[in-house]
C-alpha cells in the first residue's frame, strides 16, 4: 500500500511517501508556522522524488491533533483537498501517538509533550517495551506539575522516561525530573511514524469508513480566541 502522510502540528512540517513498512522519501522542515506556504511543495517534492503521482497513492495519513491550531487546521484541509473525489483510505491519528512511535524501540517510558502554553502541554504516556507501544492514558491536556507528579510516581522502580515534542524544553525546563537522553532526530514530528501509525490503526480496523469526510482536527481543548470570547461573556 502507498502512504502518503503528512503532520503540520507544530513548528516541524514534514511529508512522507512509503510502501507498507519501506520508507521512499520523507522531507521535514522546521522554520515555524508557515505551513501555508511550505506543505504543499513539500508535497510535490517527495511525490517526484518517488516518482509516483498523487493519483497513484493508496491512502492518506495525517497527523489531526492535538497541535497548534492553525497547524492542525491547515493540514487536514490540504490532505482533504488532496483526496476529495479519489474515493481513497483517509486516516487521521494522533500527533501523541505518531510522535511515541519515534521511541517504540527504546524500552522505558515514552512521554510525548507538545507545548500547549499556560504550564500545560499536551501528551500521553506510552510503554516501550520489545518494540511495541503500549498507551498507558488517553491523550489529554494537562499542567506540568501534574505530570512531573506522574512520573515520580511510575518511575519509582527505576523506569527510564524519554521526552519528545516540542514541548521538550519547557517540561525539562519546569519539572525537577532527570529524563533519558533523546536523540535529536527523534524528538520531532516525522511523517514516516504517522504513515506508520496510520497503517496500523487501519489494518487493526479495515471495516471502519476511512473517507476524506470522516476526517476532522482533533482538540483537546477550547482555542484561544473561543477561550477570549467566552471569558469577555462572562465577565459582561
Amino acid at each position: 500500500m502507498k502512504i502518503l502522510a503528512l503532520d503540520s502540528t507544530a513548528k516541524t512540517a514534514t511529508v512522507s511517501i512509503c510502501e507498507n513498512e519501506r520508507l521512499i522519501s520523507i522531507y521535514s522542515v522546521t522554520a515555524g508556522l508557515n505551513h501555508s506556504e511550505t506543505l504543499l511543495p513539500m508535497i510535490e517534492n517527495a511525490l517526484k522524488t518517488a516518482q509516483m503521482t498523487v493519483d497513484e497513492i493508496d491512502m492518506f495519513a495525517i497527523s489531526d491533533g492535538p497541535g497548534s491550531f492553525t497547524g492542525v487546521r491547515i493540514g487536514v484541509s490540504l490532505l482533504k483537498g488532496l483526496a476529495f473525489g479519489k474515493q481513497k483510505i483517509c486516516v487521521g491519528v494522533s500527533t501523541i501517538e505518531s510522535l511515541a512511535y519515534n521511541l517504540k524501540d527504546f524500552d522505558g517510558i515514552v512521554c510525548p509533550v507538545m507545548d500547549a502554553r499556560r504550564d500545560q502541554v499536551y501528551n500521553a504516556l506510552f510503554m516501550a517495551e520489545g518494540g511495541k507501544l503500549t498507551r498507558l492514558c488517553p491523550d489529554r491536556a494537562i499542567a506540568l506539575n501534574e505530570l512531573e507528579a506522574e512520573l515520580k510516581e511510575i518511575t519509582k522502580d527505576g523506569k527510564k522516561v524519554y521526552l519528545c515534542g516540542d514541548g521538550y524544553d519547557v517540561t525539562v525546563k519546569n519539572t525537577g525530573l532527570v529524563f533519558a537522553d533523546t536523540p535529536t532526530l527523534l524528538r520531532e514530528q516525522n511523517a514516516y511514524s504517522v504513515a506508520q501509525t496510520a497503517l496500523k490503526k487501519y489494518e487493526s480496523d479495515t471495516s471502519a469508513d476511512y473517507s476524506d469526510r470522516n476526517l476532522t482536527p482533533t482538540y483537546l481543548r477550547v482555542p484561544q480566541a473561543e477561550r477570549e470570547r467566552l471569558e469577555r461573556m462572562n465577565n459582561n
